[in-house]
């Protein structure tokens, strides 16, 4: 068999990409998503019910931005983790988590992608669970790391969008209603207009603590 035919024999774009280790998952669609949708939800609703012992300290929009974190250290510190450890020999395990990671990354393993998916994984991954502790105990640094962990979600995103569109849509079916507006455009589209509205609530917060703090300097100097 020929390097032409047997790099076809994977379901992954492009089709002529050489995957010599391949091997196709045991698992269905349906059981990796229902899975990924089923701890995503434990997440959510164990900050949800952890976020509302806070009473008044946090309102409904912030106790939504602290269950982002939550899904947000899952996915990051799991599921990107994994790949950044893994990506070598992600194509031919039969690993639960190795056969998620091929739904949702380049199988290809390029240097971009692992060097991205790395320091989301090592960084965003943990500030996430430290951005979840930081709201629920109030410390004054928690919108300084949501404005960092939001700026490095959108750079990645946007990075990410960017490159696929210079390399001419290589890794997905362009137009493919499941692979592409599903998993390429809305998936990764969360990363940039939920971090994008967090950046603009942190700019809003630090900017009034700054203005409150130069109140009362010049109450002192009075």
């Amino acid at each position: 068999m020929d390097a032409s035919s047997s790099a076809t024999l994977h379901p992954y774009w492009p089709r002529d990409l050489l995957i010599p280790t391949y091997v196709a998952n045991d698992r269905s669609m349906s059981e990796i998503l229902a899975f990924l949708f089923s701890v995503s939800g434990v997440f959510l609703l164990a900050t949800w019910l952890v976020s509302g012992q806070k009473g008044e300290q946090l309102g409904t929009w912030r106790r939504l931005a602290v269950c982002w974190f939550a899904v947000c250290g899952f996915i990051h510190g799991v599921i990107e983790g994994w790949f950044s450890l893994y990506y070598d020999i992600i194509p031919g395990d039969q690993s639960f988590l190795s056969q998620l990671c091929e739904y949702f990354e380049v199988i290809s393993a390029n240097n971009f992608t692992v060097c991205m998916e790395t320091v989301t994984a090592w960084f965003w991954g943990p500030f996430s669970f430290w951005a979840i502790y930081a709201f629920l105990t109030n410390k004054p640094y928690r919108f300084v790391l949501q404005l960092i962990i939001s700026l490095g979600q959108l750079y990645g995103a946007v990075l990410y969008f960017y490159t696929e569109h210079r390399d001419g849509y290589a890794h997905s079916e362009l137009g493919h209603p499941v692979y592409f507006w599903f998993y390429f455009v809305f998936m990764n589209t969360l990363w940039i207009v939920i971090p994008l509205s967090l950046i603009v609530d942190s700019w809003k917060q630090l900017s009034a603590a700054q203005i409150v703090r130069k109140k009362k300097k010049k109450k002192k100097k009075a």
